[in-house]
């Protein structure tokens, strides 16, 4: 298992704890508004993530009294246009609109402010946690663009047309209980990082071959349909059967013990 590290680079932090990569976002003194350098650096840490196989679950906090105020769009707006939100295929992309998409499990955590580029990079999460006190806000109307991260898709897929478009379309605040109630979180807890990390143990834990084909099948039924998911189960199952992680598995049970699964 890797040993913990910790290492700042731009506006983002990477500390490795286990098999576990935090990922911090590092700009409080903007309450952690995302310029075009923040995007950067968050990219490449995701890119750190999927490349390493010895990473198993990432976590996404902030440091500071806020997740993210948004965009910061002085900064931003001129480079909009440019395609500051343009990906590489060897770059992944945080919103996971184009580009590279990840394929390795992630797990959000919010408090304070969390504004539009931030509803919709959570969105792009597999487990969101809210601290109690968290805002929420899509309000890019009221700016003169619109959410151009996933929340027109996302947020629909998620709390349906009608709550959806309540929020979009005009930018309202809504609260940590409106987006439990609306499925855009999975929990709140007045700790967020620590639950968070709590969850990414029991992820890192599991077999994590079987848990990337466990989420590339729901990325495909919940981004194509669920036909395609359902014909592609058995192409995504004969593998791990063959594996030494299903040997260990049923090893572990037939023991009464913890697996030790090492992804192969």
């Amino acid at each position: 298992m890797p040993n913990t590290t910790t290492a700042n680079q731009g506006k983002v932090s990477r500390e490795i704890q286990g098999h576990i990569y935090l990922i911090g976002l590092d700009r409080a003194d903007k309450r952690n508004a995302f310029d075009s350098h923040m995007i950067h650096d968050l990219a490449l840490a995701l890119t750190e993530y999927e490349n390493n196989a010895e990473l198993r679950c990432a976590v996404i906090f902030a440091h500071g009294e806020h997740f993210t105020a948004g965009l910061d769009l002085v900064e931003l707006q001129p480079k909009l246009a440019e395609g500051v939100f343009n990906f590489s295929d060897e770059t992944v992309n945080p919103w996971g609109t184009v580009g590279r998409q990840r394929t390795k499990p992630l797990i959000t955590a919010v408090q304070g402010y969390c504004y539009t580029a931030g509803i919709e990079l959570m969105l792009n999460s597999d487990m969101v946690v809210a601290h109690e006190n968290t805002q929420f806000t899509q309000i890019e109307v009221q700016r003169g663009i619109l959410p151009f991260g996933g929340a027109t898709v996302r947020f629909v897929q998620a709390a349906g047309w009608a709550k959806a478009m309540k929020y979009i379309l005009t930018g309202d605040l809504f609260n940590a209980q409106d987006a439990y109630t609306m499925n855009l979180i999975t929990e709140i807890n007045n700790n967020p990082l620590a639950r968070a990390l709590e969850l990414a143990e029991r992820v890192a834990s599991a077999a994590p071959l079987a848990v990337q084909a466990a989420l590339h099948s729901a990325h495909q039924a919940f981004l194509q349909n669920p036909e395609a998911a359902f014909a592609n189960l058995q192409s995504l199952l004969t593998p791990l059967l063959k594996s030494e992680d299903a040997q260990e598995g049923v090893m572990a049970m037939l023991q009464r013990r913890a697996p030790e699964f090492k992804g192969k």
